[in-house]
This record gives structure tokens, sequence and C-alpha cells, in this order.
């Protein structure tokens, strides 16, 4: 009778065991998809391009910059980021680095990193080029829908270097 109360006892933790691990990995799996859906974005910011942006988004999602209310993503791209991108020569990314929580069906992510914006000059304005340097924070919220994650809230603010 010890026997088969032990073998029992064994084998609820051996399965409890086995869950807690799935659960785990699944939530790594989750995280890094996540991670990739933000690293997709700032990739594309680097070059200069909004291309391929708005899927990363859902529609309704909520912008926020630098203490100011941009609208929806589609807003913030056809009154702000993507006007100004027509105006670098370059925006890189440096010391990048990124946590994201999961705790389905929503994600939560943090950013810090430095970047350089290096601004066109232009002739017919008698501007020169010139180079920001600033430091930036970001917080998005993203949302598992229809099994692909999407930023439904982003909140992005910096200070010069």
């Amino acid at each position: 009778m010890k026997t088969v109360k032990l073998t029992t006892l064994l084998t609820l933790l051996l399965f409890v065991t086995s869950q807690i691990n799935s659960q785990n990995a699944d939530v790594d799996t989750e995280e890094q998809a996540v991670i990739e859906v933000m690293k997709s974005y700032k990739d594309a910011i680097q070059n200069l391009t909004t291309d391929g942006t708005f899927e990363l988004f859902t529609e309704d999602a909520t912008i926020f910059e630098q203490g100011k209310v941009e609208g929806t993503y589609k807003e913030y791209i056809n009154g702000h980021l993507g006007p100004e991108l027509g105006h670098f020569k370059s925006f890189t990314f440096s010391d990048y680095k990124i946590n994201a929580n999961v705790n389905l069906p929503y994600a939560y992510t943090t950013e810090n990193y430095l970047y350089k914006i290096v601004l066109k000059g232009d002739k017919a304005k008698g501007t020169e080029e010139r180079t920001i340097k600033s430091k930036g924070v970001a917080t998005s919220i993203l949302e598992k829908i229809e099994g692909k994650w999407k930023i439904i809230h982003s909140h992005t603010s910096f200070k010069k270097l």
C-alpha cells in the first residue's frame, strides 16, 4: 500500500513539475515574440521607413511622445514621425536594452536606449547638417490578437545629451 501511495505521489509531483516547466517555456517563447515585434519597429525606424510597421499596431493603438498625446498610430505617422523621417539622414540606436513581461493575453515592455539622429542640411533654407543625441525610454503594452502580438499603447520620452 505504501508503494502505491508513494508511486502516486511521485507521479503527481512529476506531472505538476512538467506543467510548471511547460508554462515557463511558453512564457519565454511569448516574451521572445513580443521582443521581436518591438525590435521590428525599432529596425524600421533605423531604416527611416514606416513600411511594415502598421501591422505591428492595432488600428486604435494610442501613441504618447514626450508628454503629448499623438493619437492613433496612423495619426502619429501621418502628422509627426512620417514627415520627420524625410528630414533625417540617419537614425541609429545604441545601448539598446529591452525587457518584456507577459501575462496573457497582454504584455508590457520597457526599452532604454541612446539614439543619434543626423538631420539633412538644406541649401535652399540655408541649414547645415546637424546631429542630435538623446537618451530615450519607452514603455509599450501589447495584446495577443488572433495569435499575433500587436502594440496597443506606446509611450516614449527622451532627454538630450
